[in-house]
């Protein structure tokens, strides 16, 4: 039997999860009008009052909200409460402009545990657990809500965060870590490491992996659970809604389930910012239903994904998210052919000759953009002959043209000569200057 943490509110009938989602909405709308002057302005500017919200269609009169919005009002102008009720902050790392601030009320840390304990659930995790969370516990949000999720379930948990890789490897072994949480990219590493320590990674008895906070494929998934021997879960949230745990994917690995209750989720069309019908791709939109601290209503994540209403087979009734396969703001325009990285990804995972590691250059020398794609080469492959890595090379740069459409430059280079990253890697270093 499927376990679910919690039934009432995950198992809820459609017209039920409408009902609450209105209800909702409609405190919100009339919390942020009354409390947080940003929203006040917004809306009396185009004549949208808490009033006019009637039914949960009635969202689309609402402007989104954008995180130049938030860097507007840094680092306190979205909050809808007074400052000694928020119990805690966090914050984006800033690397394009004013970082992004979160504030969080005890309601709302219970909220955001309460959304971890769901996922965790979902991926067979309980109170017989021992999790290692590697990610970060400073001001992202990462380590923080996996944390607090943790603790809710009951199981215990090693907050290692970053870094340390070799003692990441040496802790599971002795602590006897049953579940893992990483980025996709740290997770290879930490494979890629464990083989170097003489640990076989898939002997080390890891029951569930949860992964999130980067761009993967279903190919770098695959990769994860043959390095490890275990399945892995994603794990999909972002700094302005809370953090991690927005959404999570279940046993059935068929899309991550937003929890509904806390969310109002939508798709647009990124040009016409038109709501697009149900199964239709585009940009996430994400209304906060619960928060107190900062309540933030449509918020334009960039994220491009479509959304499943069908009941999951794992008997939760909650909208599932297909996995994020790009963002309207990391495309790459290249000799005027739209590029998202993962599709780059998703060709150099099917080269068994290669690692999971590459790096995408894109240079305009003269007036033309130039892309190369650098991969490692295995061990293997490095010591080979030269007629053979041609033909690798021949063969990765048809699998991505066969991917993109266009031809790219493609160099092999050295077994671990591409800088790891212990948080989210760089994967495009974009030369052009184009802004």
């Amino acid at each position: 039997m499927v376990k679910i943490w919690n039934d009432n509110a995950e198992s809820m009938s459609r017209g039920d999860i409408e009902e609450l989602q209105l209800k909702n909405l409609q405190a919100t709308v009339k919390n942020v009008f009354e409390n947080v002057p940003h929203y006040k302005k917004k809306y009396s500017e185009i004549g949208v009052y808490p009033e006019d919200i009637q039914q949960l269609g009635d969202i689309e009169k609402l402007p989104f909200t954008t995180k130049e919005d938030l860097r507007e009002t840094y680092p306190y102008g979205m909050f809808a409460v007074s400052p000694k009720e928020i119990i805690e902050v966090h914050s984006s790392s800033g690397t394009t402009g004013k970082p992004v601030v979160s504030g969080y009320t005890r309601k709302d840390i219970d909220g955001w545990a309460e959304l971890i304990a769901r996922g965790l659930t979902m991926m067979g995790i309980d109170e017989d657990d021992i999790i290692q969370n590697t990610h970060g516990y400073g001001l992202f949000t990462g380590g923080f809500g996996v944390h607090y999720g943790a603790h809710k379930i009951g199981s215990t948990v090693i907050p290692i965060s970053t870094g340390q890789t070799r003692r990441q490897i040496e802790i599971m072994e002795d602590f006897k870590a049953t579940a893992l949480i990483f980025t996709p990219s740290y997770g290879l590493y930490l494979a890629e490491v464990a083989k170097e320590e003489g640990v076989d990674p898939k002997n080390l008895g890891l029951k569930a992996i949860g992964f999130g906070a980067e761009m993967w494929t279903e190919e770098m998934r695959k990769k994860i659970e043959e390095s490890f021997n275990a399945p892995a879960y994603n794990i999909y949230g972002l700094t302005e809604l809370i953090g991690p745990g927005v959404a999570v994917e279940c046993k059935q690995q068929q899309g991550l389930h937003i929890s509904e209750d806390f969310f109002f989720p939508e798709i647009i069309n990124s040009k016409t910012l038109e709501t697009l019908d149900e199964g239709k791709k585009g940009e996430l939109v994400l209304t906060s239903l619960k928060r107190e601290g900062m309540p933030i209503l449509r918020f334009r994540t960039k994220d491009i994904t479509s959304l499943d209403y069908e009941k999951c087979d794992c008997g939760r009734t909650f909208v599932r998210m297909k996995r994020i396969t790009g963002r309207s703001d990391d495309m790459l325009k290249v000799k005027g052919v739209a590029i998202f990285p993962s599709q780059i990804e998703k060709a150099l995972l099917k080269v068994s000759e290669v690692e999971p590691h590459y790096q995408i250059i894109v240079t305009r020398p003269n007036i033309m953009d130039d892309i190369e794609v650098k991969v490692e080469a295995t061990e293997n492959l490095f010591f080979d002959e030269v007629k053979e890595m041609v033909n690798i090379k021949n063969k990765i740069g048809n699998y991505i043209e066969n991917e993109i459409g266009i031809r790219v430059k493609v160099t092999l280079v050295e077994p671990k000569s591409i800088p790891r990253s212990e948080g989210k890697a760089q994967r495009v270093i974009d030369n052009r200057n184009l802004h």
